[in-house]
């Protein structure tokens, strides 16, 4: 303004009185308008965001950016798992990417995480944004769900709708999303770009939850011991605690971890190997990566048992830390074998290792870091490198011999209809002439007629499978309910209202359905609930067997009586219902309620009529497994219940004999140690494992699912349910995998080990004698009780010491082998 007025420069100046005048208003006037803008130019400095910048990756590393629902606590939860001291340096900067700016608690959080935590305000839907956070160069993409928003369906689009804008910014960006509901899974297949083989993949909340409790039904307490390994957390004991809880905490501390097994290993069945690594190695082997002799991608399998191990094998472990993991890599049988301090294994000077197979250790983000389930190459699809010849649905297609694609089965032409619930092929040893070899399960070929055989095995095999119901033939009455004979079954307490979203029952009905059960090992289910809401989920239901309607409320005794609550194996409490806005302390009241209800219940013994009741045989035989005729426990505590949560701090309500402080941490309280509870936010740390290994949850489901597969989803994601098939060898062969158990102490061959005898002693003889893979305890808090039905507080230990001393009141956590003979698990009598 001074250069404009030519104040002060002296060669150009006003020489007249008028002149000098309008200069000096000028200024003042210039002056005063200048000075009323200043305020604007201040607000429009401040307004500038100081998270709008550009990520800057200065110092070369790995960066993932993660989006969704971004707030305080799902991101302290996100990076409490993410950054645990347990992955060893993890050289990986998160960046978060969200509309809104952060709350003063959340600036706090990013300032104490300032060297390994960038925030960026801006909207994945906008290209620009993803430009600024550098999407096209992260290592991975990473969407949250907010898992307590009221409507499921909404959430899931709308980060289905990320992905597609992520996907179309950059269509080779790994992407890993959460998902509530599992129908939506189906819409990321409609997604180009979506590879899972490229390592996208989808945690199903409610697919996941769900299979926890399901197996929690065939194993109390699993659910617990599931969580805890895939999350990492470290113990700390104290001589102050009670006993329990020091050993469940020491549980707590082991993980999933993988290493490639040394050249020792090579030539062993896996039950040996197995047997080595617990007794020498202090390390449990619960798994290995199997690859297929036509060179198709490696699966995982699960304890089993008989199969030799290759070179260079990928195991799976469970430990307290990856550098106790390393010994199964250094261990080396001419160095190694009489040493007795498994802490002493170390990589040996001779060059045994190097010049038995010329091995390496395996690259820095596999096993050589033994990094928890860190990059494991994917499983299950076949790859594309069979050449020319043609793969459908991973399986490699039979070719006739005229060069065509061979459509027939036993020498019968198949309709199309037909062909999509047979096998694709057959394995080349068992075509003959270009055909395909009929199996033992075909009524010997010749008469093989269609429509009279008996489809018991979904299409894929891995299922119990019967013809479409109407609800209306599965619904009982309280008076039909009570004059049925139930025993040994599944009790669902499920409330929800007519129009709540849909949990997708279908998840916790399923693991209980899978063909590596015997049809009459299959636990009946019975539902207590709302039928207006039950006729929504029945259509993925209908073709499940064993299931019953209760018309009524899980908060009626009368209705819990006629279901024979206190008969049960496990009885279940879900809810459906929409968590309220106003108070979400309240929304797992019905929940308590329900627990509290059971627990307040007393009960006479009615299973001694059974033998009597002859006339009841037919009722028993279509209704649960009639092989076990037990009493039942008279007080409603004794009951066997798993309840789901929604909030965490709930879970104070549930036992109220118990001193946990309400700020205690889900995993810490004495529900959720003794596997009564389960809250789907134990779910959260399954983003951080997935993103270490894009093989991690090929595990967990085959674990939890009870064998879902990216075929079956195929077939799921259709909307018409599951599809009978016929039994050939092909998919009577996917009965053949492992399944949780539980096996008790107090009685049986077994019985000898809850006598003083330890832990080692118990896991040598279920493998050598059994082919069982025990993998940890479920003991009675009170050890000092001698009665199993004095109390049915248990708590979980997961993976005990080799040392640690057995009681007879102890349940063992086992992985089973199918038994090809349709008997209860049985024992025969060998010694150690």
């Amino acid at each position: 303004m001074v250069t404009m007025s030519t104040v002060g420069y002296g060669d150009v100046s006003c020489q007249t009185v008028l002149g000098k005048m309008f200069l000096i208003l000028f200024i003042l006037v210039g002056l005063a308008l200048f000075a009323s803008s200043i305020p604007e130019i201040i607000d429009l400095i401040g307004t500038r965001s100081k998270y709008g910048g550009c990520y800057k990756n200065e110092r070369g590393r790995r960066h993932i950016v993660v989006c969704g629902h971004i707030t305080y606590e799902s991101v302290s939860h996100f990076l409490k798992d993410f950054l645990h001291e347990d992955r060893e340096d993890v050289d990986v900067e998160v960046v978060f990417l969200h509309r809104a700016e952060p709350d003063l608690e959340f600036e706090g959080l990013l300032k104490r995480q300032h060297t390994r935590v960038k925030y960026f305000q801006g909207s994945l839907m906008n290209a620009m944004d993803l430009e600024r956070a550098k999407v096209h160069e992260a290592d991975a993409c990473l969407v949250l769900a907010n898992k307590y928003c009221p409507d499921p369906d909404a959430e899931d689009a709308a980060n289905i709708m990320r992905v597609i804008s992520i996907k179309n910014y950059s269509d080779d960006i790994r992407v890993i999303i959460q998902l509530m509901q599992y129908h939506n899974k189906a819409y990321l297949l409609n997604i180009p770009s979506w590879d899972w083989k490229q390592g996208d993949d989808v945690i199903c909340l409610a697919e996941l939850k769900l299979g926890f409790i399901a197996q929690s039904c065939l194993a109390p307490g699993f659910s617990t011991m599931m969580a805890n390994l895939f999350a990492m957390r470290s113990f700390k004991t104290s001589p102050d605690m009670a006993a329990w809880q020091n050993d469940y905490l020491q549980g707590t501390g082991c993980e999933m971890y993988t290493e490639t097994l040394s050249p020792t290993f090579t030539g062993m069945t896996f039950s040996q190997a197995s047997e080595l690594c617990f007794v020498k190695l202090k390390l449990l082997l619960l798994a290995i990566e199997v690859k297929p002799e036509d060179g198709g991608d490696p699966k995982i399998s699960i304890n089993p048992r008989r199969s030799k191990l290759p070179t260079n094998t990928v195991g799976f472990f469970i430990a307290q830390s990856a550098e106790e993991v390393k010994r199964a890599w250094f261990y080396c049988k001419a160095c190694h074998e009489d040493v007795k301090d498994e802490n002493l294994i170390k990589k040996c000077k001779c060059k045994h290792l190097a010049n038995k197979t010329g091995a390496t250790p395996a690259t820095p983000f596999s096993a050589a870091l033994s990094k928890p389930l860190l990059n494991i190459k994917n499983s299950v699809m076949a790859k594309e490198e069979n050449g020319s010849k043609p793969v459908m649905n991973g399986r490699l297609v039979p070719i006739g011999p005229n060069g065509l694609v061979d459509e027939t089965y036993g020498g019968y032409h198949i309709s199309y209809e037909v062909k999509k619930l047979m096998p694709t092929n057959k394995p080349a040893d068992q075509q003959k002439n270009g055909k395909m070899e009929v199996g033992i399960a075909d009524d010997q070929a010749k008469d093989f007629d269609f429509a009279k055989t008996e489809m018991k095995y979904d299409s894929t095999g891995m299922f119990h499978w019967t013809p479409a119901r109407s609800i209306e033939d599965c619904i009982l009455d309280r008076n039909q309910a009570a004059m049925t004979v139930l025993n040994g079954h599944v009790v669902v307490c499920l409330f929800a209202d007519p129009d709540s979203p849909l949990i997708g029952l279908r998840n916790l009905v399923m693991p209980l359905r899978a063909s590596n059960f015997h049809y009459h090992e299959l636990k009946h289910v019975v539902i207590v609930g709302a039928v207006d809401y039950l006729r929504r989920e029945w259509k993925t239901l209908q073709n499940l067997p064993k299931i019953s309607v209760l018309n009524g409320s899980p908060l009626s005794r009368a209705d819990l009586r006629a279901v024979n609550v206190n008969l049960c194996d496990m009885c279940v409490i879900l809810s459906a219902k929409v968590p309220s806005n106003d108070d979400p302390t309240l929304a797992d009241k019905e929940a308590i309620l329900a627990s509290l209800n059971i627990k307040a219940m007393t009960f006479g013994d009615i299973i001694t009529n059974i033998e009597s009741m002859g006339d009841s045989k037919d009722a028993l035989n279509n209704m649960g497994d009639t092989t076990v005729k037990r009493p039942g426990p008279i007080y409603g505590t004794n009951v066997p219940m798993i309840t789901e949560l929604v909030n965490d701090s709930n879970v104070q309500f549930l036992d109220q004999d118990d001193d946990d402080d309400p700020d205690t941490e889900l995993y810490l309280t004495q529900p959720f140690a003794c596997g009564t509870a389960f809250a789907v936010s134990v779910l959260d740390s399954l983003m951080s494992t997935t993103y270490f290994n894009q093989n991690a949850l090929t595990l967990i489901r085959s674990l939890i699912t009870g064998g879902a597969t990216p075929e079956l989803e195929i077939i799921l994601a259709e909307g018409a349910g599951l599809r009978g098939g016929y039994s050939t060898p092909d998919t009577l062969s996917h009965r053949d995998r492992c399944r949780v158990g539980q096996i008790s102490l107090s009685d049986g061959p077994l019985a000898t080990f809850g006598e003083g005898r330890k832990y080692q002693d118990l896991f040598v003889a279920s493998l050598r004698n059994y082919g069982m893979l025990c993998i940890g305890l479920y003991r009675l808090r009170d050890a000092a009780l001698t009665t199993v039905d004095a109390t049915s507080k248990r708590y979980v230990i997961t993976n005990p010491p080799f040392d640690f001393g057995l009681l007879p009141t102890d349940q063992v956590y086992v992985l089973l082998p199918f038994e090809r003979k349709q008997s209860r698990f049985s024992f025969s009598e060998t010694e150690v």
